[in-house]
């Protein structure tokens, strides 16, 4: 049977990272500032569109963003690497992860992505910078994200409804996670990543090995482009 979980109390009983690898965070941001930052979004991605149509920019420039290709996790798809407000708001939810985690962290990078009607997040587990992982929902379409808390692979897990303004932290290297077909229009979603500051091999990638936020990924460390 599937599980549907919607709030952070399972049962009565309150979530606990450690023992479950993920936790469900009701209200980090406010619906205001999750709907400035959906539309800002919205905007950046109008910019980005525009100036590809009208070639000011050349289609190699992912400053303003990209389309993943076939070979990302959801081709066809508008993405950013490193938004500069999206690297802010990774520093400003940190205090609330290492509270609900119980860990110290390093931040690694923040990703975003606004889904569009029919794709589809197929089953996976992260990359190292993406150990300590939280999905939050700035607006749009109801879109479920499901995992598997077992860590087993190939079971059904459990299905995580978010308002906006709620962010799921989790596991990204331990627990496979996926998205269903996007039934609505739209679904705005932004990823932080963080790395366990006790987890070997850390340190070294704060940042995801960028010499600071806000960068974009070729400025990464030669032997670490990925």
């Amino acid at each position: 049977m599937e599980l549907v979980l919607i709030v952070p109390i399972l049962i009565g009983i309150k979530m606990n990272f450690k023992k479950d690898k993920y936790v469900v965070l009701k209200n980090v941001i406010d619906k205001d500032l999750a709907l400035f930052l959906s539309n800002y979004l919205r905007i950046k991605k109008q910019v980005y569109d525009t100036c590809l149509k009208e070639r000011h920019i050349s289609p190699f420039e992912t400053m303003l963003g990209f389309y993943e290709s076939v070979e990302h996790q959801v081709p066809n798809t508008y993405t950013c690497y490193s938004d500069i407000a999206m690297e802010t708001l990774m520093l400003k939810c940190q205090p609330d992860m290492e509270k609900a985690t119980k860990l110290k962290l390093f931040p690694a990078y923040s990703y975003v992505r606004i889904y569009k009607k029919g794709d589809i997040l197929k089953r996976h587990l992260d990359r190292f910078s993406c150990e300590i992982s939280t999905t939050m929902n700035l607006g749009g379409d109801d879109w479920p994200i499901h995992l598997e808390p077992s860590g087993a692979r190939g079971k059904k897990g459990v299905k995580i409804k978010l308002q906006p303004g709620d962010m799921l932290v989790y596991r990204g290297c331990d627990l496979e996670h996926w998205r269903e077909p996007f039934k609505g229009k739209e679904c705005v979603q932004v990823f932080l990543h963080y790395n366990d500051s006790k987890t070997p091999g850390a340190k070294d990638n704060m940042f995801d090995r960028r010499p600071h936020i806000g960068l974009p990924g070729w400025t990464k460390r030669k032997d670490e482009r990925v």
